[in-house]
């Protein structure tokens, strides 16, 4: 019998692996749809939907292996991390999905979001004030208007599978809609900043690296004290708080 295995759980989500098959239990259901049609809509590479009955979505094992993790040292090749950032231009430049996905859309209402945030890690000694203090600044470059693309909306590295140097599969659509293509940029090369270049060769078009930067402080910021409270380490080495010193 195969063994059960956790990937990932949550009190938003769990998935577990058994077998070549991943079970992804989200009782939001309005998620899970937006996750399949997404899949559906996206112009590269995605699992096989095999069934689903919510609140679990049932989908097929892809291909190869991901391209890395976030705190790890990635063993991909240069060409495999250009091959990701094609995909990633392809899917930026598909037709717009017909939803706004759940990621912020308002300058004004993100650089709220993200002052709270920063008094809360700083008053509460998550963080000390001049690390938080040296990342709001860089993170202000990232909060402005842009033009809606249709973007994954967590696109992590290790939900970019490859083989050899061909992208097969990108997974866990759930975030996914209209948004900054900068985000999806900045989230996939987040702790892995010695491939950005790789990634932008693959990408093909001009970017401002400055926002890239300014993403990678902000998401930071933002995602250190869900990251704890949830359970995962955001203090290991490689991960978000790394990525903050980085721009001491």
């Amino acid at each position: 019998m195969d063994e059960v295995k956790v990937v990932v759980a949550h009190s938003e989500r769990a998935t577990l692996r058994v077998g070549d098959v991943f079970l992804k239990v989200d009782a939001d259901r309005a998620r899970v749809d937006a996750e399949v049609e997404a899949m559906a809509l996206a112009p590269v590479p995605t699992p096989e939907v095999l069934w689903r009955k919510p609140p679990v979505l049932a989908i097929a094992a892809l291909p190869g292996a991901a391209l890395g993790r976030l705190g790890e040292p990635s063993t991909a090749s240069p060409e495999a991390w250009a091959a990701a950032g094609a995909a990633i231009r392809k899917l930026h430049e598909a037709p717009l999905p017909p939803w706004a996905g759940r990621r912020r859309r308002d300058p004004g209402e993100l650089a709220a979001e993200l002052d709270g945030e920063c008094e809360s890690l700083v008053a509460n000694g998550v963080l000390p004030a001049d690390l938080v203090a040296r990342n709001r600044e860089v993170a202000e470059a990232a909060i402005r208007p842009w033009t809606p693309v249709f973007t994954h909306g967590d696109l992590q590295i290790d939900h970019v599978f490859v083989d050899g140097d061909e992208v097969t599969g990108i997974i866990d659509w759930s975030e996914a809609g209209r948004g900054d293509a900068l985000f999806d940029l900045a989230t996939f090369t987040l702790g892995h900043e010695e491939h950005l270049g790789d990634v932008l060769a693959g990408y093909g078009t001009d970017v401002d690296v400055d926002v890239i930067r300014a993403w990678w402080s902000l998401r930071s910021l933002l995602g250190v004290r869900w990251l704890v409270e949830h359970g995962f380490d955001a203090f290991a080495p490689g991960c978000e708080v790394d990525v903050l010193r980085a721009r001491m």
